[in-house]
């Protein structure tokens, strides 16, 4: 069967790498160690994907700088203290290597900073299999188009022939945003509900089936 795409864009965080409840946790902590009220952790959830910056505004509007600055430092200690011990869903290694021997550009678009991304792809050893990586460090945060619209531009792929798969909606309002197709999955920080409202073409339950998805039907 001949391939649908030939560049295939990852988000990272509760995609790949099933960080969901890590993130959750270093932010509630983080707003009770600057003295914000308790955090509901599933706003907190809602705002996995975005960059830092813009998840501070989207959970306390413009906050006193020096707060603002207090709170992000507080998360960066709160996460990296575990980021290391992070797992990749199942099979996911396994999956991008696979996608790589079969010739499919591969990428990743991510809400996390360079510093992160680049520890994570250290720890989990797949960072040969990667033709390019955007983070927020270099582009706006998501939904803007920007990531996408470098990767393409990067790597020579048009926006019909590239794939997006995320976790959350600004994945799939960036994607919508840059005209590439899209795949919501439902097992990272949002559910099948709130993501059906944002009409991804594709939409996976575990990482299994996307997996087998993206292996045997568009291989």
């Amino acid at each position: 069967m001949q391939k649908q795409y030939d560049l295939i864009v990852w988000d990272w965080d509760g995609t790949l790498a099933d960080s969901t409840g890590m993130i959750t946790n270093a932010i509630v902590k983080a707003s009770e160690q600057v003295g914000l009220p308790t955090l509901d952790p599933a706003k907190a959830t809602g705002i996995i994907g975005l960059g830092l910056k813009e998840s501070i505004y989207a959970l306390y509007g413009d906050l006193p700088e020096s707060q603002a600055r207090d709170l992000a430092a507080h998360y960066n200690t709160n996460y990296y203290a575990g980021e290391s011990e992070i797992p990749l869903f199942r099979g996911a290694p396994e999956t991008i290597i696979e996608l790589n021997k079969q010739g499919f550009k591969l990428a990743v678009a991510t809400g996390k900073g360079r510093r992160g991304l680049n520890l994570a792809l250290s720890h989990c050893g797949l960072s040969q299999y990667f033709h390019a990586t955007k983070t927020v460090d270099e582009c706006f945060s998501k939904p803007h188009p920007q990531m996408l619209d470098a990767l393409m531009d990067e790597l020579v792929v048009m926006p019909e022939r590239t794939l997006m798969i995320g976790d959350t909606h600004y994945d799939m309002q960036m994607a919508k945003n840059a005209g590439v197709h899209s795949v919501a999955v439902t097992y990272g920080a949002q559910s099948k509900t709130h993501l059906s409202t944002y009409q991804p073409e594709y939409m996976f339950h575990s990482f299994s089936e996307l997996s087998q998805w993206l292996l045997k039907d568009h291989a």
